[in-house]
């Protein structure tokens, strides 16, 4: 008897045993999956958070690409456009198909680039050549030149009949390139004059951008060719290339040449070397 209540006592006890392995079993069961859910909430919304950055990231890459392909596309149309209107004047009394004649719809605004020096004296001398109807005109110079500021109100006092109101304005850049500056240096100083030119071109708007050769022009044709690429408004730029170029063309007039409406020169020379230029003999 008490050897039949030792078996049972046994069985009973290895019987509680296994109960108890399988209910730890089974709350193990319970809790790993718990765990292992709880541990990959954070996976799976980093997951998804990386997607949606992803994503972003490439409709922000694809709508700059897309932006920059316009853009390019309509810089093309505008230099396009230009170069048919430098191909369409070959002399004296030649006019390409749709221009109008100066002043048969009203004033022509000309913005007006003076450099130092000889620039400004060359500048004066095409700005006498034109008639009434370029006006109201509006020079530019640097901020740190002090002479061409007087050469114009000297100009324009000659120039302006008694009575009359004042048809120019003078407005000051800062310059794009000092003499013998570095290019380095000069790049940061032509953005910042650049920052300038901007927000004075968008305000005043002008028909015809006129000039010949000092550095501060690039900046401003830069902004007018900008009116045009924006749809804004047609700005005209005029390029005259100095009488001392006689073999090659300055820096400027390198980097404007592309995109000038008219580049005119002054020796034979340079229009053989250059098939857009319009060679109309000294013109100053």
């Amino acid at each position: 008897m008490t050897q039949r209540l030792r078996v049972t006592s046994k069985i009973n006890t290895v019987g509680n045993k296994q109960k108890k392995q399988q209910s730890n079993s089974s709350r193990f069961a319970e809790v790993v999956p718990e765990s292992l859910n709880s541990g990959f909430k954070p996976l799976l919304w980093s997951y998804r958070a990386t997607v949606a950055v992803m994503a972003l990231l490439l409709g922000a890459a694809l709508s700059l690409l897309l932006v920059c392909l316009l853009f390019t596309i309509r810089l093309y149309r505008v230099v396009r456009t230009a170069s048919s209107c430098g191909a369409g004047a070959r002399g004296p009394g030649t006019r390409r198909p749709g221009t109008r004649e100066p002043g048969t719809r009203g004033p022509i605004a000309v913005l007006v680039v003076a450099g130092s020096g000889g620039h400004t004296t060359e500048i004066l001398r095409l700005v006498q050549s034109l008639s009434a109807a370029y006006t109201p005109r509006h020079y530019v110079i640097a901020d740190s030149d002090r002479m061409s500021e007087e050469k114009i109100c000297t100009f324009e006092r000659s120039k302006q009949p008694p009575d009359s109101e004042s048809q120019f304005t003078i407005c000051r850049i800062p310059r794009s390139r000092e003499v013998h500056q570095s290019w380095s240096s000069s790049l940061i100083s032509s953005l910042d004059a650049l920052r300038y030119s901007l927000p004075l071109v968008f305000r005043l708007r002008p028909d015809v951008v006129l000039c010949n050769g000092p550095g501060t022009c690039v900046p401003l044709c830069v902004a007018g060719l900008l009116l045009g690429i924006l749809g804004m408004k047609k700005v005209l730029i005029v390029y005259v290339e100095s009488i001392c170029r006689v073999e090659t063309l300055s820096l400027t007039g390198k980097i404007l040449y592309p995109v000038s409406d008219y580049f005119f020169v002054q020796w034979s020379s340079l229009r053989d070397k250059y098939p857009k230029s319009i060679f109309l003999g000294r013109l100053v």
